[in-house]
C-alpha cells in the first residue's frame, strides 16, 4: 500500500489507512498519558511521599531519578518487543505493550507510600516505573510502523505524525487530569489520595485503546515481506547492529535534543515554575495542557510539510531555533508573569513540533523491513534515555550548582548542536520506498540526493 499513489486508493484502502493512524494515535496517547502522569507526580508529590527522609532538594532529585528509571528500561523494551515485532508482526506488539503499560500504571495508583510500608514503597515504585519503561519502549515503534507502513507513498510524514500527535495529546490528558485534581482538592487531600486518581483512570483508557487497536489489520508491508522471505530474521537486533551501526548512532543523536527539551518543558519546568518562580501549580498545569493541545495540530502540519520539503530541512530549522531560544525561554519564564510564561511554553512547543512531526517517517525510512521495528524503536528510545530520561535530574542539579538558569540554557544548546551535526550526516529519505533496502555503503536510495549519506560497514 505504501507504494500506491494516494489518489488511486480505494475506499477500503483509505479506511484501513485512517484506522491504522487512529489506532496509533489513540494508543500512543494513552501510553504517554500513563508515562507522563508519573513525571508530573514526581515533580509534585513523590519526593515527600516516597522519599520523606531526604531534604526537599534531595527528595526532588530522588523522585526525578525514579522517573529516569523508566528511560533506562525503554531501550530494553524496544529490543524485546522489536524482536517479536520484526518476526511475527507489528500489531500484536502494539497491543501487548499497551497492556503492560496499563497494568504498571494502575498498580502505581494502588501503591502504599513510605509511611505505610517503609523502604518497600520506593522499591516498588521504581520497579513499576521500570515496567512502564518496558511498555513504552515497545509501543512507540509498533505504533509508528503501523501508521507509516499503512500510509500511501508521499503521505508517510502526514500519517506518520499520528504517534507523534499522541505525545502532546498524552501531555494534555495527563496535565488536564492533574489540573482538575489539583483544583478540586486541598493540598492535604491531593497528597493523601488525589494524586492516585490519574493512575487508576488508566484502567478505563487502556480498555478503550485496546479495542481500537485490535480492529486494525497487520502492516501490509510487513505481511508482504513475510510472504517473500523463507524464514523470519532469527535475531533482528544483531542484524541491525551488524548492518546499520552508524545509522542507529546518528539517528539517536538526531532526536536527542528534542527529547531533552520536551521533558524539560513539560516535566521539569513544573517544579521550576512553581518552586523557584512562584507561579501557581494549577495555572502552570493548565498552560502546559493548552500548549500541548496546540501542539497536536502543529505536529500534523509539520509532518505533512516534510512530505513536501523533505525531512532534513525541518530538523535543521528546529535545532537552530532551539539554540536561539535557549536563553530567551528562561527570560520569559523568569518574569513571573503568566502571559510570558505561556508564550515561552508556546514557542517551545512549536519548535518541538517541527522536529517531532516527521520523526516516525524518517526513522521508518532509514531501515529495511526485516529490522525496521528494531532500528526505529532502538534509535528513538536511545535518544529518549540520553536526552529526555536524565534531563529533569540534570536540570535540577545544574540549577542547584549554578544558582541560576544559565547552566540549563547551555545544556540545551549543547544537545542541539549534537543534533544539528547528526542532521548533516543522515541521508534525505522522503523520496525513497519502504519496500527497497536503504543503502549501507554510502550510495543514496533511488530518488535521494547524495548529500549527507552515512557510510556503513559491509553486510
Amino acid at each position: 500500500m505504501s507504494s500506491t499513489n494516494p489518489s488511486n486508493l480505494s475506499t477500503a484502502d483509505r479506511k484501513r489507512v485512517r484506522r491504522a493512524a487512529l489506532a496509533a494515535f489513540v494508543g500512543t496517547t494513552i501510553e504517554w498519558y500513563d508515562y507522563f502522569i508519573f513525571g508530573t507526580a514526581a515533580a509534585l508529590v513523590f519526593g515527600g511521599l516516597f522519599f520523606p527522609d531526604l531534604s526537599p532538594l534531595a527528595g526532588t532529585l530522588a523522585a526525578f531519578s525514579s522517573f529516569a528509571v523508566g528511560f533506562i528500561a525503554r531501550p530494553i523494551g524496544s529490543v524485546v518487543f522489536a524482536h517479536f515485532g520484526d518476526r511475527i508482526g507489528r500489531k500484536p506488539m502494539m497491543v501487548w505493550s499497551l497492556a503492560l503499560m496499563g497494568a504498571a500504571t494502575v498498580l502505581i495508583g494502588l501503591l502504599p507510600t513510605y509511611s505505610a510500608i517503609g523502604i518497600l514503597a520506593p522499591i516498588f515504585l521504581v520497579l513499576l516505573r521500570f515496567l512502564q519503561g518496558l511498555g513504552v519502549g515497545g509501543e512507540w515503534g509498533a505504533a509508528a510502523l503501523m501508521a507509516v507502513e499503512h500510509a500511501p507513498e508521499g503521505k508517510r510524514g502526514l500519517y506518520g505524525s499520528a504517534p507523534a500527535v499522541g505525545v502532546p495529546a498524552g501531555v494534555l490528558l495527563s496535565s488536564g487530569v492533574f489540573a482538575i485534581m489539583s483544583a478540586t482538592t486541598t493540598d492535604a487531600q491531593f497528597e493523601a489520595w488525589g494524586w492516585r486518581i490519574p493512575f487508576l483512570l488508566s484502567a478505563v483508557l487502556i480498555v478503550v485503546a485496546t479495542i481500537i487497536r485490535l480492529a486494525v489489520e497487520e502492516s501490509p508491508i510487513f505481511t508482504a515481506e513475510v510472504k517473500e522471505r523463507a524464514q523470519p530474521t532469527r535475531v533482528p537486533i544483531l542484524v541491525l547492529l551488524r548492518e546499520y551501526p552508524k545509522t542507529v548512532a546518528i539517528a539517536t543523536g538526531l532526536f536527542i535534543s528534542a527529547n531533552a527539551t520536551f521533558y524539560i518543558a513539560s516535566t521539569w519546568i513544573v517544579s521550576y515554575a512553581t518552586g523557584d518562580i512562584g507561579l501557581d501549580q494549577t495555572t502552570v498545569l493548565n498552560v502546559i495542557s493548552l500548549m500541548a493541545a496546540i501542539g497536536i495540530g502543529q505536529k500534523i502540519l509539520f509532518g505533512g510539510m516534510s512530505d513536501k520539503v523533505g525531512r532534513k530541512p525541518l530538523y535543521v530549522w528546529g535545532a537552530i531555533a532551539f539554540i536561539v531560544f535557549a536563553f530567551p525561554y528562561f527570560w520569559l519564564i523568569n518574569t513571573g508573569a503568566l502571559v510570558w510564561f505561556a508564550l515561552a511554553v508556546l514557542i517551545a512547543e512549536t519548535i518541538r513540533s517541527v522536529v517531532g512531526g516527521p520523526i516516525a517517517a524518517i526513522y521508518s525510512e532509514l531501515f529495511d523491513t526485516r529490522v525496521r521495528y528494531s532500528g526505529a524503536s532502538l534509535s528513538y528510545q536511545l535518544a529518549a534515555i540520553l536526552g529526555g530520561g536524565i534531563a529533569p535530574t540534570i536540570c535540577t542539579a545544574l540549577l542547584a550548582w549554578a544558582g541560576s538558569y544559565w547552566a540549563v540554557s547551555v545544556y540545551i544548546i549543547v544537545l542541539n548542536v549534537i543534533s544539528l551535526v547528526c542532521v548533516r550526516l543522515l541521508p534525505e529519505t522522503y523520496r525513497g520506498s519502504l519496500t527497497s533496502t536503504p543503502s549501507k555503503t554510502g550510495q543514496p536510495q533511488e530518488g535521494q540526493p547524495q548529500e549527507g549519506q552515512p557510510q556503513e560497514g559491509q553486510q
